[in-house]
């Protein structure tokens, strides 16, 4: 019998304290997809995630799943954990016999929660894009760099963030936003 997997920042614990909440969200289903938005199965593939694909760069729509816009014919499909092979046989059926492709990606990136009234200047020590609400708010997404670690940073309602980052990287990672954090948290476990 296999035991559970670990999360690459296992040994993290969650920390809140007022204006600031870091904590991981942990196997997060990501599936690549990979085709020409001029494409007829690009339509039926958002009419299958109930949300278009996003074709201006650097945003994403969510329905029961997020679709993050990576490149003009790129896009990170994420839902809750475990969906893997559901996600895939829907993308795949709506396919139909379109020129696409799909490929979990799953296990490629693990992913951390960072929020509250504080998450953008402290995301903002480490980050060269502008995260001013006007410009990087809800429904935006970017491929960058957050303390020399390359991420995808989503934006979502609420001064919330996610950060989807390699599993190589994601202690140190962790480390990083603690030890910048450390003005805005007590050290309370959240």
């Amino acid at each position: 019998m296999m035991g559970e997997r670990p999360s690459p920042p296992a040994r993290f614990e969650p920390v809140a304290d007022g204006d600031l909440r870091i904590a991981e969200v942990s196997f997060l289903t990501q599936v690549n997809l990979r085709l020409d938005p001029g494409d007829p199965a690009a339509g039926d593939i958002g009419r299958a995630l109930g949300v278009p694909l996003p074709t201006e760069p650097g945003t994403y729509g969510s329905a029961d799943v997020d679709v993050l816009w990576l490149g003009p014919d790129e896009w990170l499909i994420v839902g809750e954990p475990g969906r893997e092979r559901d996600l895939e046989t829907r993308l795949r059926t709506a396919a139909g016999t379109g020129h696409v492709a799909v490929t979990d990606v799953s296990a490629q990136r693990t992913t951390l929660l960072v929020a509250g009234p504080k998450a953008r200047d402290l995301l903002a020590h480490g980050c060269a894009l502008d995260l001013h609400p006007r410009v990087f708010g809800p429904g935006r997404c970017a491929q960058t760099m957050l303390a020399r670690a390359q991420v995808l940073l989503v934006a979502r309602d609420g001064d919330e963030f996610l950060v989807l980052v390699r599993p190589s990287f994601a202690g140190y990672l962790v480390a990083w936003l603690l030890d910048a954090a450390a003005e805005h948290l007590s050290g309370q476990p959240g």
